[in-house]
C-alpha cells in the first residue's frame, strides 16, 4: 500500500514514466531502482485486502457443507477461473467503459472511495452483507443450486464491487504500460492464492476456526479503510484543484 500512499496523492503534480518521476515544474527525479518491487508489493497488499482469500474459506465451506472433495474442487477451480475472466475483462475496459460514460477519475476516487469504505466496516465488524458477501435469500438460494461456480462464488464473493473498483483504480490513477501488466499479473496470483484458500477451505477452518478467520478480516478490514479514505481525500483534492481558478 505504499506505493498509493506515497505517489497517489502527487498525482496532480508529475507523472512516473520509464522509471523517471516528471514534476509539473519541469524538475526530473529518478525513482528508486527498488519502485517495481515496491509496486508489486503494495498492489499484492491492496488485491489480497480487498479479495480476502482466508475471508473467503469459510463462506464457501458453508456453502459446500456435506459436498464431496471432488465436488468443492471443481466448484473452487471454476469459481476462479470465471473470476479471473471477469475481473481480467474489467480490468481491461473498465477504463474505457468510464471514459465513455464521461466520468472523471476524482468522482470514481470518491465514489470507490466510499464503497471501499463501507466494505471495509463490513471487514472490521466480521459482518456479512451484500456488498462482500451473499444475502439471506441469495443463499438459500445457492443451496439450492447444483453449480454454485458462477453465482454467488465468482459474482459477487471474488469478483465483487469491491475488487473492480480497486482495478480500475489501480489502473487509472497510473497508466503506464509496466503497471498495467504488474496489476495484471499480481491479479493472477492473488486469484490462485484464492483458489488454495477454496480448495483447502476445511482444513483452514479446523485450524483457525471462524474466529480466525474473522481476525484476519478484521485485520485486513483496517487495512483498507485507510486506503479507502485516501481515495476519497485525493478525490476531493483532486476535484477542489480542478475547480479553483487558474
Amino acid at each position: 500500500m505504499a506505493w498509493f500512499f506515497r505517489y497517489g496523492s502527487h498525482r496532480q503534480d508529475g507523472r512516473l514514466n520509464g522509471g523517471t518521476l516528471h514534476a509539473s515544474k519541469g524538475e526530473v527525479i529518478q525513482a528508486s531502482p527498488f519502485f517495481m518491487l515496491d509496486q508489486i508489493l503494495s498492489v499484492l497488499v491492496v488485491l489480497v485486502v480487498v479479495i480476502d482469500p482466508v475471508g473467503l474459506a469459510p463462506i464457501f465451506a458453508s456453502l459446500t457443507v456435506g459436498a464431496n472433495d471432488q465436488y468443492r474442487l471443481k466448484m473452487a477451480r471454476q469459481g476462479v477461473l470465471i473470476s479471473a475472466g471477469i475481473l481480467i475483462v474489467f480490468t481491461i475496459a473498465g477504463s474505457q467503459l468510464l471514459g465513455w460514460l464521461g466520468i472523471g477519475l476524482d468522482a470514481f476516487r470518491i465514489a470507490g472511495g466510499f464503497l471501499l469504505f463501507m466494505l471495509s466496516i463490513d471487514m472490521v465488524f466480521a459482518r456479512q452483507s451484500g456488498l462482500r458477501s451473499t444475502t439471506h435469500t441469495e443463499e438459500v438460494e445457492a443451496h439450492e443450486r447444483e453449480d454454485i461456480s458462477v453465482f454467488p462464488l465468482a459474482i459477487p464473493l471474488i469478483a465483487g464491487p469491491g475488487s473492480m473498483t480497486t482495478l480500475v483504480l489501480m489502473l487509472r490513477e497510473n497508466s503506464r504500460p509496466e503497471s498495467y501488466w504488474i496489476i495484471l499479473g499480481v491479479l493472477i496470483v492473488v486469484l490462485i492464492m484464492t483458489y488454495y484458500a477454496l480448495r483447502f477451505s476445511t482444513a483452514i477452518m479446523k485450524r483457525l476456526g471462524e474466529t480466525g478467520a474473522n481476525v484476519i478480516s478484521r485485520l485486513l478490514g483496517v487495512l483498507l479503510s485507510a486506503l479507502a479514505v485516501q481515495y476519497i481525500v485525493d478525490g476531493i483534492k483532486g476535484s477542489l484543484f480542478a475547480a479553483s481558478p487558474i
